[in-house]
């Protein structure tokens, strides 16, 4: 029986028809640019310098505590620099650049072997030593998402093989093709965290997917494939939660407070990698489409420059009007294509001059379409119309911290309002206004003490 969620919109699926019958492939630069902060936490700090010999695998940057994950070189070669670089974030990020040097070298590995045969609490240590983040877009580090406290309980594991996203279809094919690591990296963490129940969760218009996810779940313990109503964004971590267990994550909450975990299939894949054959996550699959001339699933090394990509799908088949990492709804744009790809980067879509154009929002008519689809059950019109003047506060109050971003209500908005984008805006100052207050009252704090 096929699930889903309250909410939602059905956007376009045709956008995934030039990649989703295509094979990955591999591609491999003879430069990349390893960014240190490809995780939500601190980031990584650089520990190779200008001139050094690096191996697959070598750790190039130090996790800075336990909110934070190592980064791996993806290539073997020469270290060209490391320095700071302009990215997607307000401020210039680490980075380290690689000469690959194409002899394929790997520091020595530590496998654990058989997931259902190691030693269950060496698994979530490999998974931290793997440099394993959230590879559906969120970023978060796994190893810390497996890591309970004592008062908490998790019954369930949800694997995320929705993708829900336009153009996508990197996940899709990553089923398709190895099935079987996925289901190893959530039978690794089945016994992590000895739970008995996991769920692979496919929306059902990937039933070739769903079939051969099927297949390779066979045999295996505690595990199933859980078909979806095919809906955007039917992704989203509560909004999975909602449609596979009918439990509803509390406000402000986290999938742990119902006793679910959710993982991204790709995410599992390298889990499998990490602690079968003790491979760190140095690639991805990485969905290429929209306006180049030879659309493309492949396989990635993480640094990979947007540029090369394009070029390695034929270039541009029209003028591009924007590059995007991601998908339509929830894609971040790109300012240049000098940008290498880190280990959330799922898709580049690229958009031709025509599609890119952005229109002027009109009034809101009240005419209720925005509520309707909100999968968190929020009023986006009356949200918008206290952050056009800058009531904080207020959007507060109207719980716009709860707002996924999913872009659903600008999606129906017939008067084009720019609603999704307001609601990124007045999260992030709120975010920074919380900040600037801890900071004040640490600091008020400290002065009390030293009197």
């Amino acid at each position: 029986m096929k699930v889903t969620f309250r909410g939602g919109v059905h956007p376009g699926h045709k956008s995934k028809k030039p990649t989703q019958a295509l094979a990955v492939r591999e591609y491999v630069s003879d430069t990349v640019k390893i960014i240190m902060n490809m995780n939500i936490g601190a980031p990584a700090v650089p520990c190779v310098k200008k001139g050094d010999q690096v191996k697959i695998g070598q750790v190039i940057g130090e996790a800075q505590g336990f909110m934070s994950v190592p980064v791996h070189a993806s290539v073997s070669g020469t270290v060209l620099s490391v320095d700071n670089i302009p990215y997607l974030s307000e401020n210039p990020v680490g980075c380290v650049t690689i000469q690959n040097d194409f002899q394929d070298d790997w520091v020595e590995l530590e496998p654990l072997g058989d997931v259902e045969h190691v030693d269950p609490s060496k698994i979530v240590p490999a998974i931290q030593k793997a440099g394993i983040c959230g590879m559906g877009g969120a970023c978060f580090p796994t190893h810390v998402k497996l890591t309970l406290k004592p008062d908490q309980k998790c019954d369930t594991i949800i694997v995320n093989g929705a993708e829900c996203e336009t153009h996508l279809t990197a996940d899709h094919r990553l089923m398709l093709e190895n099935g079987k690591r996925i289901v190893d990296g959530l039978r690794a963490v089945m016994r992590a965290l000895d739970v008995k129940n996991g769920v692979i969760a496919i929306e059902d218009n990937k039933k070739d997917a769903i079939q051969a996810m099927k297949q390779a779940c066979f045999g295996r313990q505690g595990v199933r494939v859980q078909p979806l109503m095919t809906k955007y964004p039917q992704g989203g971590e509560k909004q999975l939660i909602q449609a596979v267990t009918g439990r509803q994550v509390p406000s402000g909450g986290l999938p742990i407070q119902v006793h679910v975990v959710v993982l991204n299939v790709g995410t599992c894949a390298a889990i499998a990698d990490a602690v079968i054959d003790g491979k760190p996550l140095v690639s991805r699959i990485t969905t290429v489409t929209g306006a180049v001339r030879t659309p493309s699933n492949l396989r990635l090394r993480i640094g990979t420059l947007v540029e090369d990509i394009i070029g390695e799908c034929g270039g541009f088949s029209e003028d591009p009007g924007k590059v995007i990492f991601g998908g339509a709804m929830t894609g971040l744009p790109l300012p240049n294509t000098d940008v290498p790809i880190a280990k959330s980067t799922n898709g580049i879509v690229v958009f031709n001059k025509h599609d890119a154009v952005s229109v002027e929002e009109g009034p809101c008519i009240r005419c209720g379409k925005c509520v309707s689809v909100c999968p968190i059950g929020l009023n986006p019109f009356q949200i918008k119309a206290a952050t056009d003047v800058d009531l904080l506060d207020r959007a507060k109050d109207l719980h716009v911290m709860d707002c996924i971003l999913c872009g659903s209500c600008s999606f129906v908005c017939p008067s084009r309002r720019w609603l999704t984008a307001s609601f990124k805006n007045a999260k992030q100052k709120i975010t920074l206004q919380a900040k600037k207050e801890a900071a004040q009252r640490a600091a008020a704090n400290q002065g009390g003490e030293q009197k």
